[in-house]
């Protein structure tokens, strides 16, 4: 599946380490996408509240369907959110997609979450992706 179709097949994005920073791609890359009619839904360990939305800390905790995992983490964390996102969707059936943003990549992360019938994209930044194939 083309990042295109990702982008219009879906609309709920869990964003698992956004910041309550503004200033951090974490924060202004599920603000932008929220602006553009996508529903974001945090997951942090340690804030409350961002974008005026609960936040959760953990894939597990998300009371609603995740679509889209979109991660904000490092390289080195993303086979642990993967496992993590195997775990969920066998015990809730959802998350089809995990999206490593930009500068973010690991290959046998990629190839557990395939292996698991989850679709892959990663280094690549759903605000640019949005931008270059979405918006008119």
């Amino acid at each position: 599946m083309t990042t295109q179709e990702i982008l219009t097949k879906y609309n709920t994005i869990a964003v698992f380490g956004m910041s309550g920073n503004p200033t951090k791609a974490a924060y202004e890359v599920p603000e932008f996408m929220m602006k553009n009619g996508y529903k974001i839904i945090p997951i942090n360990l340690v804030e409350k509240e961002i974008l005026g939305k609960e936040v959760y800390h953990s894939i597990m905790d998300v009371p609603d369907k995740i679509e889209i995992l979109d991660v904000f983490r490092p390289s080195q964390e993303a086979l642990d959110v993967v496992k993590q996102a195997i775990e969920r969707k066998k015990a809730k059936g959802d998350i089809d997609v995990i999206w490593l943003q930009l500068g973010i990549y690991n290959d046998e992360a990629k190839e557990l979450a395939e292996q698991n019938g989850i679709e892959f994209v990663q280094n690549k930044c759903l605000k640019i992706e949005y931008n270059s194939q979405i918006k008119d």
